[in-house]
């Protein structure tokens, strides 16, 4: 797929079929990298990730999405962030996750956070060069040596 032209970025919910779709191939994924769901904490559900988008290319298909768990009054945890293969490379991820950071805004949280692995590091360079900073693990993920957290502070 060539650079994407047309990225729709659809707020949907957290249990939408294509949400579901797609975070069952993050999944897959991630299972792979791991050996298996090595996730610790609180496992993401519509009840507590209140803000899910999903990326829709120009044919319609559901490419990306990610959501946004509250931490606190200031800050959210990007949950489930993901881009599928074919539309890696396209703009997708960046297109979702300015989207996130402006519904993070428009709820008042001023600080994004979220929690990576040791096994991605093309979503460690993305973060970086999206001006997330390497921070010490947070919450469920305080002494999980596969685990690296970023954060950063909008507006």
């Amino acid at each position: 797929m060539s650079t994407t032209s047309f990225i729709d970025i659809r707020d949907t919910a957290f249990d939408h079929p294509d949400s579901e779709t797609l975070r069952a191939a993050q999944r897959i994924e991630i299972d792979a990298r791991y050996g298996g769901d090595t996730e610790p904490g609180t496992k993401p559900s519509a009840s507590d990730v209140p803000v899910f988008v999903v990326a829709y290319d120009a044919a319609g298909r559901a490419v990306g999405c990610g959501g946004l768990r509250r931490l606190d009054d200031a800050s959210a945890e990007i949950k489930r962030m993901f881009v599928t293969p074919y539309a890696r490379g396209t703009g997708v991820s960046v297109a979702v996750l300015r989207a996130l950071e402006a519904r993070a805004l428009e709820r008042g949280w001023s600080t994004l956070r979220l929690e990576t692995g040791t096994a991605q590091p093309d979503a460690m360079r993305f973060y970086e060069r999206e001006g997330y900073s390497l921070i010490p693990n947070f919450g469920a993920y305080v002494g999980e040596a596969a685990s690296l957290c970023y954060e950063r502070r909008l507006g």
